[in-house]
């Protein structure tokens, strides 16, 4: 792992053995705005094993981002300290998260469920990404999807929390989302996932967070403009905003 980076490589980047190319589309947000630059995303995922499912699926997530044209990075947790643990938080792992969120346009988080919602190292990443950071928003107007996978039954617990934690972090969570039961058996010896619905979702999840992330991308300054915000920061409205605000009070 670099100490500059903090990222995973992506075994096999190209390798979609699960896939039915027939039924894809290579461009799935075309027409709906610009696609370059690339769609640039951050994963994350909830677990420390040698063998996290948690991991292996948001791997399996890079890859067909990748496939549909985005830029990936998956982030690497295994040195980050707990929040609060470092005065500052001045700590080369929390740095890199942060710089890594300011990079992406669209996240993709992924946590096991553990005796009924996310895992604390999925909470502590969170919890290092503050809504404002050397004046900019590491999390806000960005567009995220969640996933979970279980050792048991399927269950929505954790989706159900990082979505709670989505619109915490002022983020659009898109509609659609995954959730892998009994992940052991959904994964080969190699790490690969196995042809099944539970790998369809993910396709799903992938295609329309790379649709939602191209919609909204030319528009999030605007979306996220908040009036307590130019507040705050002696912003006042340009000219133009003030005029049309006077002629039409309703619009």
């Amino acid at each position: 792992m670099s100490e500059n980076t903090r990222l995973r490589p992506l075994p096999d980047p190209a390798h979609l053995p699960a896939l039915r190319r027939e039924y894809v589309h290579a461009r799935p947000a075309a027409g709906l705005g610009p696609l370059d630059p690339p769609v640039r995303v951050l994963l994350l995922y909830g677990s420390l094993r040698e063998r996290s499912f948690s991991r292996l699926a948001v791997e399996e997530a890079a890859r067909l981002l990748e496939f549909f044209g985005c830029e990936t990075r998956i982030f690497d947790p295994s040195d980050l300290p707990l929040p609060d643990q470092v005065k500052g938080d001045d700590h080369p792992a929390v740095h890199a998260l942060r710089e890594h969120a300011l990079w992406s346009k669209a996240q993709v988080w992924c946590s096991p469920e553990r005796h009924g919602t996310i895992t604390g190292i999925m909470k502590a990443q969170i919890d290092h990404l503050p809504l404002a950071y050397k004046g900019l928003r590491p999390t806000q107007g960005r567009t995220l999807a969640v996933m979970q996978v279980s050792g048991g039954s399927q269950s929505f617990n954790a989706v159900n929390t990082l979505r709670l934690l989505g619109r915490w972090m002022r983020m659009f969570t898109i509609p659609n989302q995954s959730s892998v039961a009994k992940a052991y058996q959904e994964f080969d010896e190699a790490g690969r996932m196995r042809p099944s619905p539970f790998y369809e979702r993910i396709v799903d999840v992938m295609e329309e967070l790379v649709r939602f992330t191209v919609l909204l991308r030319p528009h999030t300054d605007k979306l996220v403009d908040r009036y307590s915000e130019r507040i705050e920061a002696d912003r006042p409205v340009g000219a133009a905003d003030a005029i049309l605000a006077a002629i039409n009070p309703t619009a």
